[in-house]
C-alpha cells in the first residue's frame, strides 16, 4: 500500500480587492506565485502546493471554495491576505468550504526597507492588518482553522505548515475509507466499543464486520509458490530462530503465518480496505492468531488494532499517512506494565503480538512462542526493542456525546537490561510531565489502554487533526498539572453539552 503525499494538493489562495488598481494586483499575483512555488519546492512540505489566481470578489471566493470541495486531490486551502480583502466577501465561500483551512499570516518582504518605504509600499504590503480582517470573520463564524504567523522563508514557519499539511492528508485519507472488523469486540470490554454510525458521520470512514469464515476462504486460496516466496522474504529480512528455519520443527508454523498474511492482504486489497482489526476470541478456521501478518501489514501502511478496536485501527492508519516519508514510524500500542523504581519510573508498552516493525531499533527477530489465550497454535511474531527518543501516544475514545482525541507526550528510553524471556516487541517510555501526573491524567480523561505510538508526529500535528475533525482534543504534556487538567475536562464537558 503506497502512501504518496505529493499526489495531494493544497491550494494557495490570496485575497485582495479591486481598490488598489491593476498594477498592484499584478504585483500581488507575482508575489503569491513566488511564495506558492517556494512552498511547493520546500523539502519540509510533503504535499503539492498549487497557486490559484488572486480572489478579489465574493463571487471569485465562492467559486474557488466550491471548486476545492469537489477537487479529488485538494486536501485543503492556504489563505493569505496580501492586501486588505474585506471579509464580508468571504462569508459565502467560508460557509460552504468543506476542506481544512490554514490562515497564513505572512508578508512577501521579510524586512522593512527603511530608506525607501513609502505609501505605495504600505498599500501593497498590508498583511499585518489585512489578515486581521480575515481572521475576524472566521472567529465571528466560529470556524476551526490553523493560523500560522511568520515569514514564508522561515524554517519554523515551514515546519508549522508541514504539520498542518500532514494532518490534512490524514483527514483526507479517512474520507470514504473502509475498515474491516474480523469478528466482534473482545467480550465485555468497554473502551474498545463505540458508535460506528456516529464515527462515519463525524469522521467519514466506515467500519463493517466480516466473519472469520469469509477471511479463511481467501486464506485457503493462497498457493504454495506465493507462500514459498514470502517465507524466503522472512528469511532474508529477519533473524529466524532455528525452529522456524527450513527443516526446523516449527517450519510449518512459519508457512501457516505466511499464508495468513497473504490471505489477509488479498482480502484487504480486494475490498479496498485501509485497515482492520481482529480478536483472539474469534479465530474459527484459522491456524493461529495473525501476529507477523498484522505487524507487516501495518508496516505497509494499513491501520490495525487488536480485540475489535476499530477506533484505534483507524487512528493508526491516519497517523501512518500523516507520518509518511518521515524518519521513524507509527504503531498500534498498549500500556502493559510499569517500572515504579523511585529513581527511574517507566512504562513498558507492548502487545501480545502486534507491534509494527516501523518503530523497531535494528533488525527484528522472527520467533514463535505459545500464546496462553485464543486456543490456537503458537503464533509467529517479530520481536524487537524500540529506540530512544521523543514520541507521543494518541487515543480516540467515545465519550457518549462526542469523540475525544487524547495525546500524551512521552520520551522513549533504551531498555535498562535485556529481556530474554519476553517474547514480544516492546518499548519503554517516560510519560510527561512525570509518571504520577501523566498516568493519573490519562485515567481521568478516560484514555484507552490501546494507542497509536508515534516517533515522527507531534502533539501539535494531532491537535490540527482534531480541529479538522471538529472533535475534542486533550493534551497531557510537559506543563500539565492535575488541578488545571481537571478543570479543562470540566470546561470541555460544559462546552460539548451546550
Amino acid at each position: 500500500m503506497t502512501i504518496d503525499l505529493k499526489k495531494l494538493e493544497v491550494w494557495f489562495v490570496t485575497g485582495s480587492q479591486h481598490l488598489y488598481g491593476e498594477e498592484t494586483l499584478l504585483q500581488v499575483a507575482s508575489h503569491s506565485q513566488t511564495i506558492a512555488a517556494a512552498l511547493h519546492e520546500s523539502a519540509q512540505i510533503p504535499v503539492s502546493v498549487v497557486f490559484k489566481p488572486t480572489v478579489k470578489t465574493a463571487e471569485e471566493i465562492y467559486a474557488v471554495c466550491q471548486e476545492a470541495n469537489v477537487a479529488k486531490n485538494c486536501i485543503g486551502i492556504i489563505a493569505w491576505m496580501h492586501t486588505f480583502s474585506p471579509a464580508k466577501m468571504w462569508i459565502g465561500g467560508l460557509k460552504i468550504l468543506q476542506k481544512p483551512l490554514l490562515h497564513f499570516h505572512t508578508q512577501f518582504n521579510r524586512d522593512i526597507p527603511w530608506s525607501t518605504i513609502d505609501m505605495d509600499f504600505m498599500n501593497l504590503n498590508q498583511s499585518a492588518h489585512g489578515d486581521r480582517e480575515f481572521g475576524f470573520i472566521m472567529s465571528r463564524m466560529r470556524l476551526n482553522r490553523k493560523v500560522v504567523a511568520g515569514h514564508w522563508q522561515d524554517e519554523q514557519t515551514l515546519g508549522k505548515i508541514n504539520g498542518w499539511a500532514r494532518a490534512a492528508a490524514g483527514w483526507n485519507d479517512w474520507q470514504g475509507a473502509k475498515f474491516a472488523r474480523f469478528g466482534d469486540n473482545m467480550r465485555n470490554v468497554a473502551v474498545t466499543e463505540g458508535d460506528k454510525v456516529e464515527a462515519e458521520i463525524k469522521f467519514g470512514y466506515s467500519v463493517n464486520t466480516y466473519g472469520i469464515g469469509d477471511l479463511v476462504k481467501v486464506i485457503d486460496t493462497i498457493g504454495d509458490k506465493a507462500i514459498d516466496d514470502l517465507v524466503q522474504k522472512y528469511a532474508d529480512t529477519y533473524q529466524l530462530v532455528s525452529s522456524l528455519q527450513k527443516g526446523g520443527e516449527q517450519y510449518q508454523s512459519l508457512r501457516d503465518a505466511a499464508k495468513i498474511e497473504l490471505g489477509l492482504q488479498t482480502f484487504l486489497e480486494n475490498g479496498q480496505f485501509k485497515g482492520f482489526t481482529d480478536t483472539f476470541e474469534d479465530l474459527y478456521g484459522m491456524a493461529q492468531l495473525p501476529g507477523i501478518a498484522a505487524q507487516r501489514l501495518m508496516a505497509k501502511g494499513y491501520g490495525f488494532a487488536g480485540e475489535g478496536d476499530w477506533k484505534t485501527a483507524a487512528l493508526v492508519r491516519a497517523m501512518k499517512v500523516m507520518g509518511s516519508g518521515l524518519k521513524g514510524g507509527n504503531s498500534f500500542m498498549e500500556d502493559y506494565t510499569y517500572h515504579f523504581n523511585p529513581d527511574n519510573k517507566l512504562v513498558l508498552g507492548s502487545h501480545m503480538l502486534e507491534i509494527c516493525e516501523s518503530i523497531a531499533d535494528g533488525k527484528p527477530n522472527c520467533e514463535i512462542h505459545p500464546l496462553g489465550i485464543g486456543g490456537k497454535a503458537d503464533p509467529v511474531r517479530l520481536v524487537f526493542n524500540v529506540g530512544a527518543g521523543p514520541a507521543i501516544n494518541a487515543s480516540v475514545v467515545d465519550m457518549g456525546n462526542r469523540f475525544r482525541l487524547l495525546v500524551n507526550e512521552v520520551v522513549a528510553v533504551a531498555p535498562l537490561q535485556s529481556l530474554p524471556k519476553l517474547p514480544v516487541a516492546r518499548v519503554l517510555w517516560k510519560p510527561y510531565p512525570n509518571m504520577h501526573t501523566g498516568c493519573a491524567a490519562w485515567i481521568l480523561a478516560g484514555g484507552a489502554h490501546h494507542t497509536c505510538f508515534s516517533q515522527n508526529l507531534t502533539a501539535e500535528d494531532l491537535q490540527d487533526f482534531a480541529e479538522m475533525a471538529g472533535i475534542e482534543y486533550v493534551l497531557i504534556g510537559k506543563e500539565t498539572n492535575l488541578y488545571q487538567f481537571k478543570n479543562e475536562l470540566r470546561w470541555n464537558e460544559a462546552y460539548f453539552n451546550k
